[in-house]
């Protein structure tokens, strides 16, 4: 039989690479069990940065300590797509968004990239970012039009959505749009335990071994909560209760840093626009 010289030719015995991981974790100790024990109340660095794409209207970056990152980007107002419709929904426009994970974005298991999973993962995040957005837009102003925000997860470390409501919010800001105030996410969770407390800002391990998870969307300079998102179970409702007036909190708390972030964007832009002028 004549030989295929195209192909490169394997080993005749294979071994699944799940043998080889086993054996060299073996020694290592989990993240959980490793990281020491933090205060709950305590929110993670944060960084943000509005104004980095110069191919959308407006764009913002957050950065949470632990490894989440999230870039957005926002256009618009645009001619809707079909202008009855948007005429229709509440006699404004319409707000479009986008959420996608990079394929590099997850550590350890999570879904096959591409998936049905992920898809449905992805247009259930995207559903949760345009309810938390839609109440800070003044979208009667645009009537007939669409806006479109896109966010990109590029690491997941844990509190991913309440970073990508944060990063939206800026970037339709950076662009202009409109806006009675900017929404701020804060997420939290609940570790599994009849006394156990919930957790400001969880990472990705802590998110994975929660029995409860929260993320809460607010307008702090209008005092008005946009968005409640979550579930659990084995929590009391004034567990809830205490879980929401620590997210608003938290909230409070996260607002400042967004503020000078976009302030530092326009100063940049008007300084840019002096030089070239």
């Amino acid at each position: 039989m004549p030989l295929d010289h195209r192909r490169v030719r394997g080993p005749e015995e294979s071994q699944p690479p799940e043998v080889w991981a086993a054996a060299g974790g073996a020694g290592e100790v989990p993240e959980e069990e490793d990281a020491a024990p933090r205060d709950p109340c305590a929110l993670r660095p944060l960084f943000a940065r509005a104004g980095l794409l110069s191919q959308a209207e407006g764009s913002a970056y957050v950065e949470l300590g632990g490894g989440t990152k999230v870039l957005c980007a926002a256009w618009g107002p645009r001619e809707a797509a079909e202008p009855g419709a948007a005429a229709a929904a509440a006699g404004g426009g319409r707000l479009l968004c986008e959420f996608r994970r990079a394929p590099f974005a997850g550590r350890g298991a999570r879904l096959r990239p591409g998936s049905a999973a992920e898809r449905e993962a992805e247009r259930e995040a995207a559903a949760a970012l345009r309810e938390a957005l839609e109440p800070a837009v003044r979208l009667a102003r645009y009537p007939r039009a669409r806006l479109a925000v896109s966010a990109l997860l590029l690491q997941d470390g844990g509190s991913a959505l309440a970073a990508a409501i944060s990063a939206a919010a800026l970037a339709l800001a950076d662009a202009g749009v409109e806006m009675y105030d900017l929404a701020v996410g804060c997420a939290l969770c609940r570790p599994p335990g009849p006394a156990a407390a919930w957790m400001l800002q969880p990472g990705e391990a802590e998110e994975r071994r929660a029995a409860a998870r929260l993320t809460v969307a607010l307008l702090p300079a209008l005092n008005q909560v946009s968005a409640v998102l979550g579930g659990g179970q084995g929590s009391p409702p004034d567990a809830w209760a205490q879980a929401l007036r620590l997210g608003l909190d938290g909230c409070h708390r996260l607002y400042p840093v967004l503020r000078q972030s976009l302030l530092r964007a326009a100063r940049r832009r008007d300084a840019a626009a002096a030089t070239t002028a």
